[in-house]
């Protein structure tokens, strides 16, 4: 698919504004979404049906629900998830209000950054020519990298185990480096959030290729930990110890 998404312009012109602080508008109506999830899933991503905003609120029935709008509505959603177009057609057809979430560890991994880390890093490894896959932008203040997989050796003894995976319910233990890899899941755009005009939204679409993780890891480390650091600063700056 080219690099025009939902009413978009072109590549260059999109990062243009990004990197500007002045992300480009999809325009309202544009009947965009199908198309969206469609290329997301011609990609290789596997998708299934989230829950949607309802107001400030979340559709699920859950009272108080942790993660309104950015979870599956199946249980069953790691079985569920696929990238069949005659499948992800109905669902988008008949649930119109539905986000949709992709399961990662399957085809792909989520490295998951704070935004302002994320758009330090992107444009350092844009700059380096480094090979960048689809990147997503969320309004709750995060930047989504979708790379390759570690994969799911045969021999569970030698899956590689990381301090830095996450899944669904441990996200608030990592509120910088997060990494979606096997059982876990991340809403893939176009989704809304709840709140008025909040978006997950594409900043370079699935037509890129799914890169190594390993190749934009120590960009993305050193950005996060240069933004922790600075946000250190700032809240040393504003409660000043006393002695």
């Amino acid at each position: 698919m080219s690099a025009e998404f939902g009413g978009r312009s072109g590549l260059q012109g999109k990062l243009s504004s990004w990197l500007r602080g002045r992300r480009p508008k999809e325009a309202p109506g544009d009947g965009g979404r199908e198309d969206l999830l469609l290329a997301a899933a011609g990609a290789g991503l596997p998708l299934a049906p989230a829950a949607h905003p309802a107001g400030y609120r979340c559709s699920c029935d859950r009272v108080g629900c942790p993660t309104p709008a950015r979870h599956p509505v199946s249980f069953a959603w790691q079985t569920q998830s696929t990238t069949d177009r005659a499948q992800i057609e109905r669902w988008a057809r008949h649930q119109p209000e539905a986000n949709f979430i992709t399961a990662t560890g399957m085809v792909h991994d989520v490295l998951d950054v704070p935004l302002e880390a994320g758009r330090e890093a992107l444009e350092r490894l844009l700059d380096a020519g480094v090979e960048v896959g689809p990147v997503a932008e969320s309004d709750d203040g995060r930047m989504l990298l979708f790379t390759l997989t570690r994969g799911t050796p045969d021999d569970e003894d030698e899956w590689w185990p990381c301090e830095l995976d996450c899944h669904p319910e441990t996200m608030d233990e990592h509120p910088g480096l997060r990494w979606h890899c096997r059982g876990s899941y991340v809403l893939v755009p176009p989704a809304r959030l709840p709140g008025e005009h909040r978006t997950v939204h594409w900043v370079r679409g699935p037509e890129h290729p799914l890169p190594d993780p390993l190749t934009l890891l120590e960009t993305l480390t050193d950005a996060c930990a240069r933004h922790v650091g600075e946000e250190s600063d700032h809240a040393g700056a504003a409660w000043p110890l006393r002695r």
